[in-house]
């Protein structure tokens, strides 16, 4: 595959992930965007050693979109205290099947996460294992396809949870469209179309230059085509 590098210097590389491929090394013989991303930094080094490759923030597989990934293990360290403390803003994009009550919401759960069945769940504050989950969006667009009222959010995320977005679109009565583990409409629905969130936008400061650097790519394929983004893109 040829990868789309969005920024490259000898510290960090940020590039798009495909939907449908894992963004950490993948146990299976898939291809993973760390061996990937190895594959392209050999090509350019002379150096022999293998390179590092450091993983700073996820996307869930099916979840296409920008990340950054490190070269070095101090890079890695540096980027990873942003991400911690809560200094790198990662905008979404996504279809959720009805419209949410308001236009623009925050909202705040408590989820957990249920290791045995790769699921997780809005629960009770103080359930053992439960943590907070934040996020904001705006309500884009809207449309009404084959009967089917569907909406195009833009999402803010202030915590970086397991299944997060999907989780608490769910909770709230708009699940994604595509979601085959959190939206019962597409539960044993077999297609080829992926869970319609895009990880759009990424900002973080270079952790040697100290610049701000600002990333965005706008989601085009399979449900996004069919919705508008006006100028909020």
């Amino acid at each position: 595959m040829k990868l789309n590098i969005l920024f490259e210097d000898k510290d960090i590389l940020v590039v798009e992930k495909p939907a449908g491929m894992e963004s950490q090394t993948a146990k299976s013989f898939e291809p993973d965007m760390v061996s990937e991303i190895k594959k392209h930094i050999n090509n350019i080094s002379t150096k022999k050693e293998q390179p590092y490759v450091g993983v700073i923030h996820r996307l869930d597989k099916p979840v296409g979109g920008v990340m950054v990934y490190a070269k070095s293990q101090s890079m890695a360290e540096a980027l990873s205290r942003q991400v911690s403390g809560h200094q790198m803003e990662k905008i979404y994009y996504a279809v959720v099947c009805g419209k949410p009550v308001e236009n623009f919401a925050t909202y705040v759960d408590y989820l957990w996460k249920d290791g045995k069945n790769n699921c997780s769940k809005i629960v009770e504050k103080g359930i053992k294992g439960a943590k907070p989950a934040e996020l904001d969006y705006w309500v884009v667009d809207y449309r009404v396809l084959d009967g089917k009222e569907l909406s195009l959010l833009k999402i803010r995320l202030k915590t970086g949870r397991h299944h997060q977005i999907r989780v608490q679109m769910a909770g709230h009565g708009t699940p994604l469209w595509g979601d085959r583990k959190y939206n019962p409409e597409f539960q044993g629905f077999l297609s080829k179309e992926h869970v319609a969130l895009f990880a759009s936008g990424l900002t973080f400061t270079h952790p040697l230059t100290k610049k701000s650097m600002s990333f965005s790519i706008k989601p085009q394929n399979g449900i996004f085509s069919h919705f508008s983004f006006g100028d909020v893109f």
